[in-house]
């Protein structure tokens, strides 16, 4: 495909710079509107290309549309990213330096956590420890709805998770941080959080849920595809496969 930019590239590349992020599904809806408004020929299998060829443009601009998996449901998702920083210092036009201090605590504690998952609770708690002015209750709680709104955290039964925007686009910085700590999914080759961990002391790999679902469809007697020990995990649903419990 030709890397010259038409109306289609520009109008995709506008409505990602509101959307921020968005999931296959709406991308290549996206896709087709876009060409179809400047009528130009749209190939569904084609988005990756027409991607790229924006992509190629923004280069210059260290802008990228990535692409990268929800851990939550194994879709996949197209975010824009400043790949000029990277690290949490691209927060600091949006967010005081006291509510940088506890998202960072906040995501010291997801990374360190075996579920990637931490309570409410907790990170209330990490108030008590900041360096800089104190976040109250109310406050705090009133941060962690707009991180949420914002899509840096995902939020369920009062828990939270890296969302999947912050992994995509803070992924250096996580790694470079995390690097003791962070393992990667041994399916998908992406960074795993939310994950399911062999138990044999000696492999210990991670599989992200969704990776785990389609990696042991159908199979009865599911054995770790890196060392081959019983998996005695149950086996989560995921995109509507059957859930099957093996223990």
């Amino acid at each position: 495909m030709s890397r010259q930019l038409g109306d289609s590239h520009r109008r995709f590349l506008q409505n990602m710079m509101t959307l921020g992020i968005t999931n296959e599904q709406e991308a290549k809806a996206l896709y087709q509107n876009c060409c179809e408004t400047h009528k130009t020929q749209c190939a569904p299998d084609k988005l990756d290309e027409f991607i790229d060829a924006i992509n190629s443009r923004l280069q210059p601009m260290f802008m990228q549309i990535r692409k990268g998996m929800s851990e939550e449901n194994g879709h996949q998702y197209y975010a824009l990213v400043n790949m000029a920083e990277t690290d949490i210092t691209r927060m600091t036009s949006d967010y005081a330096d006291n509510e940088l201090e506890l998202f960072r605590k906040a995501m010291d504690l997801i990374v360190s956590s075996e579920n990637g998952k931490v309570s409410s609770t907790d990170i209330l708690n990490c108030t008590d420890t900041m360096t800089s002015k104190s976040l109250k209750k109310s406050e705090t709680q009133h941060l962690l709805t707009r991180l949420v709104q914002e899509k840096w955290l995902c939020e369920r039964r009062g828990e939270y998770t890296l969302s999947t925007r912050c992994i995509i686009e803070m992924e250096p910085y996580i790694r470079a941080m995390y690097q003791d700590q962070v393992k990667v999914c041994h399916i998908c080759h992406n960074i795993a959080f939310q994950c399911q961990i062999c138990e044999n002391p000696l492999c210990g790999i991670k599989i992200h849920n969704p990776c785990v679902a389609r990696y042991f469809k159908g199979r009865t007697d599911p054995h770790c595809p890196a060392c081959d020990d019983f998996w005695p995990h149950e086996i989560p649903e995921v995109r509507g496969l059957r859930s099957q419990s093996k223990r």
